[in-house]
């Protein structure tokens, strides 16, 4: 099973390079303690997706820490790897998006995989969950989601972009409506991207998608697939527009290709969103290095 992290962001709310934040009690980054929840959980090669400029930072501090206990290797998402044909405009900074991350990754991974952003805090349990799925799933039209409570997804710092996950009887998903969430008194209040003018009130228990994904390497030839008729769609809006993991997921899904189990967990999120989050992360950090559930210093 391997560990791909998406952590070519530009980490613009957060004001900086926050992948390479430390948080830990011996300058640990948030995805050293994904990856040592992974490798407990049996995983056993890792795959950063960065910017190739980033390379050097990366395997100086976090892939120097690990390359000892798990096989690592870097994919570099690059705004030029786009279809023949295709102009790149001359302003445009950020990465294409979660599709095309995860595409820049197809030529290290060969088995079932699990897709993580850099900067959240999942903990253990779905790191496991996924795993064991996994080890008894191997129906290639068969993907898997990790569902989170909202609650346990939130910052009292501002709000924050959930996917709001609806699935039927079978725990299949068949809805994902990206989000913003903030809490407003004591109620949840989801703002849907695409229709700002309809906010609705979700449940504290209600499931919502934080980009943690269990796909079969045939990912990748359905997203080769797309990205040609992504940037033909996308002609006129090539400055801003996002090649999109959820809505390739649907894609695949409408056309009967792949379903998605939503895999259900009650662990708490933890992230930098904004930088006033990041003293609530350290706090929980420590208060879980009190719990025993991770040693004070994560590699030795």
């Amino acid at each position: 099973m391997t560990l791909v992290i998406m952590a070519a962001g530009m980490g613009s709310r957060f004001g900086g390079l926050k992948q390479v934040e430390p948080v830990g009690p011996n300058g640990e980054f948030i995805l050293d303690y994904s990856i040592y929840d992974a490798i407990k959980a049996g995983y056993n090669k890792v795959v950063f997706i960065i910017k190739e400029e980033n390379y050097d930072l990366f395997r100086e501090t976090i892939g120097k820490r690990i390359e000892k206990k798990i096989k690592v290797e870097y994919a570099f998402q690059k705004i030029e790897d786009v279809p023949s044909g295709v102009i790149v405009p001359k302003d445009r900074v950020k990465p294409w998006g979660t599709s095309h991350a995860i595409l820049s990754a197809k030529k290290y991974v060969n088995e079932a995989f699990t897709v993580i952003n850099a900067d959240d805090f999942y903990g253990y349990e779905p790191f496991k969950i996924i795993k064991d799925f996994f080890d008894n799933n191997h129906d290639e039209k068969l993907y898997a989601m990790i569902g989170y409570n909202v609650k346990n997804t939130m910052t009292l710092n501002g709000a924050v972009k959930r996917g709001i996950c609806y699935k039927n009887e079978n725990n299949m998903l068949t809805k994902l409506i990206e989000s913003s969430i903030k809490k407003k008194d004591d109620k949840i209040v989801a703002t849907p991207l695409e229709d700002k003018n309809h906010p609705f009130i979700v449940d504290g228990n209600t499931l919502v998608s934080m980009n943690f994904f269990g796909f079969h390497p045939n990912i990748f030839n359905y997203l080769d697939d797309e990205m040609i008729e992504f940037f033909n769609n996308h002609k006129n809006d090539l400055d801003s527009c996002e090649f999109l993991i959820p809505t390739s997921v649907f894609k695949r899904i409408d056309e009967g290709k792949i379903s998605v189990k939503v895999l259900d967990t009650k662990e708490k999120w933890y992230g930098v969103t904004y930088k006033e989050d990041k003293k609530d992360l350290v706090d929980a950090i420590n208060k879980m290095i009190e719990d025993k559930k991770y040693p004070k210093n994560l590699w030795n």
